[in-house]
């Protein structure tokens, strides 16, 4: 069987599926992923890449539609006003994808194809080719309704090839939160990326350690900004802090605290492996690495799905959720040492853990393929 992958080249809508994609190669299917730039965004992964679109980057073409620079950070909108503005952007940004994926789809003879909720040529191609459509989640939001509303922003392209619209045949959802009412249930498995994890870090700690990251896109857009009070705030916690944001700059911080200290980009899942706390921005791959590592959470919604994920994560228990200027040190002192807290994250680990992993799936995904 031969199964095609494909989705906005960015960190968190691609790396969920790797997973996925390792359970099927090794069971002996062929798998190829389809994405625009920048392809090194997915090339370490180990999978063949076929590019697709106009050479241009997802952001750049989204500071097209926006007139300049992109807005991450989103604190006035509601979560189903930022969806909508994200169903545009992205289904935008998928137009320059289509006759690439429809080539690709076509000439290597893919059997089933697999993308992401906000990528709209995914969905468009599958229907056209009469393969099988699967929405692969990346957290807490249904993926059908999204791809659905996605695909309402490209209506003509749809009735250029005499389609009334997505036909979708399943979704996968990834985790023990939220997801589709009718998806496939699936353990969620980090994937992070490679990086060197310093041997310090796999070794338990002398005293409490808490790690602080902001993903790949928030760091990138709006800095460190998120973080300033939780940093002030952090000097007199009796706790060691890893900020991992990568080649942010650091300068809006000022001189660090002797307990805080920043790192290069190692990957999340072994940077939590002897963490006792995760303190982030709410992203989907971030508070799901947190679950699987079953560590009590402290977020910070900034926009995006943030606001989504910290009311189904905080209402297992497991978590907190603060605006960023409200952070004090009792907050983070919870955070550290609530047992009850721990236990919930503890029993969230466990639930994520007796979901079917990824290789489980791999006979659905084939009968799905062969009845169609």
């Amino acid at each position: 069987m031969r199964i095609l992958f494909t989705g906005p080249a960015a960190a968190g809508h691609l790396y969920p599926m790797v997973p996925t994609a390792q359970a099927l190669r090794a069971a002996g299917h062929e798998v190829l992923f389809a994405g625009a730039q920048p392809l090194d965004m997915i090339r370490p992964a180990g999978f063949p890449v076929v590019e697709i679109g106009d050479g241009r980057t997802l952001r750049a073409i989204v500071e097209e539609r926006l007139g300049g620079r992109v807005q991450y950070v989103n604190q006035d909108q509601t979560q189903e006003e930022i969806f909508d503005m994200a169903a545009a952007m992205f289904a935008y940004a998928s137009r320059p994808d289509v006759d690439g994926l429809l080539a690709a789809a076509t000439d290597w003879g893919a059997d089933l194809l697999v993308h992401d909720a906000f990528h709209a040529a995914g969905p468009l191609v599958a229907t056209r080719l009469r393969i099988p459509s699967v929405v692969h989640n990346f957290g807490a939001s249904p993926g059908r309704s999204m791809a659905e509303l996605v695909a309402s922003h490209v209506p003509d392209l749809y009735e250029e090839w005499g389609l009334a619209g997505p036909s979708i045949a399943a979704t996968i959802n990834v985790g023990p939160l939220g997801g589709d009412p009718d998806g496939l249930a699936m353990r969620y498995v980090p994937y992070n990326g490679g990086g060197i994890v310093p041997a310090e870090f796999l070794r338990k700690p002398d005293r409490p350690r808490a790690v602080v990251t902001l993903g790949t896109v928030l760091s990138e857009l709006d800095g460190v900004r998120a973080v300033v009070r939780m940093v002030e705030a952090a000097a007199e916690v009796d706790a060691d802090f890893l900020l991992a944001v990568g080649d942010a700059d650091l300068a809006p911080l000022g001189t660090l605290p002797d307990n805080v200290r920043g790192l290069p980009w190692v990957p999340l899942n072994e940077l939590l492996s002897q963490a006792d706390a995760l303190i982030h921005h709410g992203g989907s791959g971030t508070m799901l690495t947190a679950v699987q590592a079953g560590l009590p959470q402290l977020l910070l919604p900034q926009g995006a799905d943030h606001f989504l994920n910290a009311e189904a994560l905080t209402a297992t228990g497991a978590a907190l959720s603060s605006a960023s200027d409200a952070v004090d040190t009792p907050l983070i002192e919870r955070v550290l040492t609530d047992a009850a807290l721990r236990e919930a994250a503890r029993r969230l680990q466990a639930a994520n853990t007796a979901l079917p992993a990824p290789a489980a799936l791999v006979a659905t995904l084939e009968d799905l393929a062969t009845r169609h």
